[in-house]
């Protein structure tokens, strides 16, 4: 009995959870208020305790663990934003492609500054504009504009390529002990997949469209405010635009740097003092990954800042606001993670636990795969459901993963394109937002974002997980 009604609290809390997020209304009041309904609902969980000792302990050592990749991960991508750089990146590969690959050109101008370690929501404000004019030169409908940013900033370079900075790449490294450039060659095949058949899906509707006699349409209200949003956060016109080349400096330097400290630095380093207390008790593996992230981070960061200091007369505000947008995503994903902790330290959560870890018992790659992907479609986030994921088993997917004999690498590119695909249904944040800035509904535009930001990865991912489990990390 007690089971049953910890079990009922804790589906009752995961329903409210997602269809309130679809809402609008704030994780940060959500996780919380939701995480003590469960607790109320399962006999013998104390109330109080659950919330300061359990979901708030959770909490912190998440934000202590990720805060210095969500704050640099944010002045990076504003800074990108306030010069120009990613603007003009934009631009140099739409030009290239020209307008009758107006698809093809908006995808990798996002792909390109997302793997950079741009943020998506920076991303798709630079490149809106663009897509506008090409997708109007290229009479393609206005309505295909979300799933292409959505392919290019919200699929492949988020989850997929190894390298990338994205937050959803850097959080399965301290449960795994991995780098960012984990399973190289399975992110990389994965990330061609995603991107092929993304492009062959947005083409066939495009060519549908243009058989049906469908044209771009105007623009509305909502595209003129986000036009005059994106051009007041531009940089300074007293000056000429950064070249491509300078332009581009600062993401050359964030993947190389990142690699060269993941693969080559850290393991030479002598680091036996952080076998110390003081420093966490914990080997080169627990944290190579985010300090090689950090490093490369800060030189992409101080770069800007050196080769656009003219093209930011107001760089203290712009960092301000750079640090300032870093708060709220991850305070969200680490409410997510002490809601996460409170459900499992519930009664109820051991036979949930038990169930998703009896799928498939010989392999973790499978319940492992269905886990993060479904926590990220009740969450309406890939780094919160794979952080509540993680949180919970991880260490036991690492147990499990060593007894049948797969490389942690595995275990974190499956993690991390897992993330990809529900996340994307129609309450995600990322998702409205985008519909937001394009002027348009779900009604309108959902069904092509779900294909190439859903069904694909998804498709990827079973196609991931039978390859890692056939042939391994590689």
């Amino acid at each position: 009995m007690t089971a049953g009604s910890s079990i009922a609290g804790i589906l009752l809390s995961l329903v409210l959870l997602m269809w309130l997020a679809y809402r609008g209304i704030s994780v940060l009041i959500l996780a919380p208020v939701l995480a003590l309904l469960a607790v109320l609902l399962s006999p013998d969980a104390p109330l109080l305790a659950s919330y300061t000792q359990v979901f708030m302990k959770a909490l912190g050592g998440f934000v202590i663990a990720f805060f210095p990749l969500f704050l640099l991960g944010a002045l990076f991508g504003k800074l990108m934003q306030a010069s120009g750089a990613a603007r003009v990146l934009a631009l140099a590969i739409v030009e290239r492609l020209g307008a009758r690959r107006a698809v093809s050109a908006v995808v990798l101008a996002c792909a390109l500054l997302t793997y950079g370690g741009v943020s998506l929501f920076v991303v798709a404000f630079a490149v809106y504009p663009i897509s506008v004019e090409l997708f109007r030169a290229a009479n393609l409908p206005k309505r295909l504009i979300p799933a292409t940013i959505a392919l290019g900033a919200f699929t492949f370079t988020m989850t997929a390529l190894p390298g990338t900075p994205a937050i959803q790449n850097a959080i399965p490294m301290p449960y795994f002990g991995t780098t960012p450039f984990a399973a190289p060659g399975l992110g990389l095949l994965a990330g061609l997949l995603m991107l092929v058949l993304g492009l062959v899906w947005l083409s066939h509707r495009a060519r549908h469209a243009a058989a049906r006699g469908e044209t771009y349409g105007e623009d509305g209200p909502a595209q003129a405010a986000v036009g005059e949003a994106v051009a007041s956060s531009s940089a300074s016109t007293d000056v000429p635009p950064l070249p491509v080349t300078l332009a581009l400096a600062p993401i050359v330097t964030v993947v190389a740097l990142n690699y060269l400290m993941a693969e080559i630095v850290s393991p030479r380093v002598d680091a036996g003092y952080l076998a110390q207390a003081l420093y966490g008790a914990v080997g080169m593996d627990a944290v190579r990954g985010v300090w090689s992230i950090i490093v490369a981070l800060t030189a992409g960061v101080l770069l800007l800042i050196v080769l656009a200091w003219r093209r930011l007369p107001a760089l203290g505000d712009t960092l301000d606001a750079g640090a300032t947008s870093a708060v709220a995503p991850i305070f969200n994903t680490a409410s997510q993670v002490g809601y996460g902790a409170v459900i499992a330290s519930l009664a109820g959560f051991t036979l949930i636990r038990d169930a998703v870890l009896g799928i498939a018992p010989g392999n973790p790659l499978v319940s492992l795969s269905i886990s993060v992907n479904v926590l990220a479609g009740i969450t309406g986030s890939a780094s919160g459901g794979m952080s509540i994921a993680l949180q919970t088993l991880g260490s036991t997917y690492l147990a499990m993963a060593h007894a049948a004999g797969i490389h942690p690498d595995l275990l974190h590119r499956v993690t991390a394109i897992a993330t990809g695909g529900l996340d994307a249904l129609p309450h995600n944040g990322a998702v409205i937002t985008l519909l937001s800035i394009c002027g348009l509904t779900h009604r309108q535009s959902y069904l092509d974002i779900f294909v190439v930001a859903v069904v694909v990865p998804v498709v990827v991912l079973v196609a991931v997980v039978w390859l890692g489990s056939a042939y391994g990390s590689f």
